[in-house]
């Protein structure tokens, strides 16, 4: 909203000095997320604190819930915290184009939001960090957070997005939890799931005495904790972690064997090079409870990066078998308001572990993450999945059919614009383009390629509906729109009010030159030393060693298309499947955990005529097996 009141007044101010109007619309540009770059992750509303689970295919980020707090006369003041008492949650599958799930309400105390907080007993809700757990054949979904720094509270789901449920009524862990005492701060979790299912969570931080330099060097205030089989209880003791210069930010992930416990080095008194203030420090052990060894620092402090410091807070993860960590930054408000004001968000960049297991130094930037999947345009895309906006902003929705917290985008004014990366229209392209709206002004959506200022390839003209909330599904036709582009919906109308909402929108195609041809994996040829037929997760095959394979021969009259394969691990590593045409590798599947997943390779250029098309497995490390349930191919 802020920068829409700047917006105004760079009109008024062009209006007054005699300059033409059409100048303001210079101000329509992105705000701190430019095309091109991934990070940060979102600049159309802040979130802190970031932990990630990945899930089906997608990557899940759950964020404190930073927003901008005012002053009497208007101003932003400086981060006081006071508004995290709810969870801001967005998802991706490919690490550029991020859908808003909008906040999950988790404090409700004292009428914490707006007697909707599902935590009754909490008033805060900081640092959260999600995990899920197959629990008799279903995969259960946990959200632990912070009541403030006093203690640790877990709402439960059976979907990453919720709706969620408080199981317990009171705080998980207290400072009165055996083993709790002597913890500074309680908060900050951060959680692992073991491959033999058992859970762990990790807490604290702190300095008990600021004055006393052996204090500093070893705070002593962070804690494990051994979780029950329902992830809802506590089994014995939390166990110290002797956290050298410890200051805040659990982090836990496990690599080859070695469980890393990292966390944020403090900015008290005189370090030895080893321990740089602010920055993320690590430690690794034989066994998820300790004890732990420190081996190093692999993310330095935020104003290293860009200009403006503040506490460092951090996860790191595996996507697709590649490893990143997520953290926050003053990127966005930095871009808003000059010296970030202390109000955080999300970015992401690469993390790479050594042949010796030590973790190398990440390079923060703006560039982030290449987009590592093209978007299927042809699927309904929420309005709230963005790469890269203009003005724009997104609120809950009371339209129907989307996911569990829909949200619609809102706040769309002439000249403002939404934009996605790598669209893959494909090489028959797409001729329809439609889009549920909701309106009492009216405007136009204009679809561009490339840039706000592209090709036009289609203009969809959407009227008053009778309502800000009064949905309707409107159809235009569109032209040239064929291969891989970044998409931009541009904006346009008149006057000064919000101009129209937008829910979702899909484009068409001539679905008679582009079938979806499935072919089932069981159906296909079984080959090498050990594959044979599954009837679990799914009816399909297992490649349980390297040349284990399915194929079947395959005539291709045109010689681009998209693959997609369902499939998942024996376990909780990531299995690899290679896509062999015609003798050929075009590619790898890759499936994470045991949860069946659909993964793309789109635009894949390949031999026509008759093909021999082999999944086979070729990276074999017998540390996981391969399911394959089906493979689907379209133009």
């Amino acid at each position: 909203m802020m920068r829409k009141r700047l917006v105004f007044l760079l009109a008024l101010v062009l209006l007054f000095s005699g300059l033409p109007m059409g100048f303001a619309h210079a101000a329509n540009q992105p705000l701190a997320k430019l095309p091109g770059n991934a990070n940060p992750l979102m600049d159309h509303k802040l979130g802190a604190d970031p932990s990630v689970l990945v899930h089906n295919g997608r990557v899940y980020i759950y964020m404190s819930s930073d927003a901008y707090a005012y002053n009497s006369n208007g101003t932003v003041k400086e981060n006081d915290f006071s508004m995290l008492n709810k969870v801001h949650v967005i998802s991706s599958a490919d690490m550029v184009n991020w859908t808003d799930h909008g906040a999950i309400p988790v404090a409700g105390s004292n009428n914490a939001n707006n007697g909707q907080g599902i935590a009754k007993w909490a008033w805060g809700s900081w640092a959260p960090a999600a995990t899920k757990k197959n629990i008799a054949g279903k995969d259960k979904f946990f959200l632990y957070f912070a009541n403030s720094a006093s203690g640790i509270g877990v709402l439960t789901a059976d979907s990453p997005i919720g709706p969620w449920s408080d199981p317990l009524g009171k705080a998980l862990v207290t400072h009165s939890t055996p083993g709790m005492s002597g913890v500074t701060w309680l908060f900050d979790p951060a959680l692992l799931v073991d491959d033999n299912g058992t859970g762990y969570l990790y807490v604290g931080g702190g300095i008990p005495n600021n004055s006393d330099p052996a204090s500093i060097a070893n705070p002593k205030t962070a804690r494990v904790l051994k979780l029950g089989d329902n992830m809802t209880s506590v089994v014995g003791s939390a166990v110290m972690i002797d956290a050298p210069y410890l200051f805040e930010d659990s982090g836990i992930h496990k690599y080859n064997g070695k469980y890393y416990y990292s966390y944020c080095i403090n900015f008290s008194g005189t370090h030895p090079p080893a321990y740089p203030a602010g920055e993320i420090g690590y430690m690794v052990s034989d066994n998820p409870m300790g004890p732990f060894t420190y081996k190093g620092h692999f993310l330095k402090n935020p104003y290293a990066f860009f200009g403006v410091g503040g506490n460092n807070h951090h996860a790191v993860f595996n996507f697709n078998n590649q490893w990143y960590t997520v953290y926050h930054a003053q990127t966005v408000s930095k871009a808003q308001h000059g010296d970030g004001k202390g109000y955080r968000s999300p970015n992401i960049n690469r993390l790479v572990h050594n042949a010796d297991g030590t973790i190398q130094e990440v390079q923060g930037n703006l560039a982030g993450i290449s987009q590592i999947a093209n978007l299927n345009p042809y699927n309904r895309v929420e309005a709230e999945t963005i790469g890269w906006q203009a003005g724009i902003t997104t609120e809950a929705t009371q339209a129907s059919g989307g996911p569990f917290s829909n949200q619609n985008v809102t706040n769309i004014h002439n000249g403002d614009w939404i934009a996605l990366g790598n669209v893959d229209f494909g090489s028959a392209g797409a001729n329809t383009f439609k889009a549920n709206v909701a309106s009492t002004v009216g405007g136009k959506i204009e679809i561009r390629l490339d840039s706000a200022t592209g090709p036009l390839v289609g203009t969809l003209n959407v009227t008053p509906t009778g309502g800000a909330q009064t949905w309707k599904e409107v159809q235009t036709t569109v032209n040239n729109a064929t291969g891989v582009h970044r998409l931009y919906l541009v904006f346009t109308g008149t006057g000064g009010a919000n101009l129209f909402n937008l829910d979702y929108w899909q484009f068409g195609n001539n679905t008679s030159s582009n079938p979806v041809t499935k072919v089932e994996a069981e159906s296909m040829t079984i080959s090498g030393p050990y594959a044979g037929a599954i009837s679990s997760p799914f009816n399909g095959v297992a490649l349980y060693a390297n040349e284990d394979a399915v194929a079947y021969n395959q005539y291709f009259g045109n010689p681009t298309h998209q693959f997609s394969v369902r499939g998942a691990s024996n376990n909780g590593s990531t299995a690899r499947v290679d896509l062999v045409i015609g003798g050929v590798t075009h590619g790898s599947f890759y499936f994470t955990g045991t949860q069946p997943t659909v993964q793309t390779l789109s635009n894949i250029t390949h031999a026509t005529g008759p093909q021999e098309v082999k999944l086979v497995v070729t990276t074999d490390n017998g540390t996981w097996d391969a399911y394959v349930d089906y493979m689907e191919y379209s133009l």
